[in-house]
């Protein structure tokens, strides 16, 4: 079995997603205790708690998919900071139906 399919393996496994998911709240939670604190420490709690929220809960995917049909440029941002798969796809459809359009 290859190294990324035991990954993976172990990433599916029940008791590691809620972990993940609980991991991600107490972030997101960390984040917001700091951010009234002068500078930028709430947001780099925020950020990879919302991403672990969202890899692990299909309720937050949802919302998530509500939220970027709601604000598409806000969506395609949080897309770039989350370094999704689908975002590079689209990314890479865009530039070859621009270079396409040109030629």
């Amino acid at each position: 079995m290859r190294r990324h399919e035991r990954w993976r393996k172990f990433f599916d496994n029940p008791i590691v997603e809620w972990a993940l998911f609980v991991l991600g709240v107490l972030l997101v939670l960390a984040g917001f205790v700091l951010a009234p604190i002068p500078g930028p420490g709430g947001i780099f709690l925020i950020a990879p708690g919302l991403a672990l929220i969202l890899k692990t809960s299909l309720w937050a995917k949802r919302h998530y998919v509500r939220f970027k049909r709601w604000q598409p440029k806000a969506g395609h941002l949080a897309d770039r900071a989350l370094r999704r798969r689908s975002a590079k796809r689209r990314e890479a459809a865009r530039k070859a139906r621009r270079s396409n359009a040109a030629n």
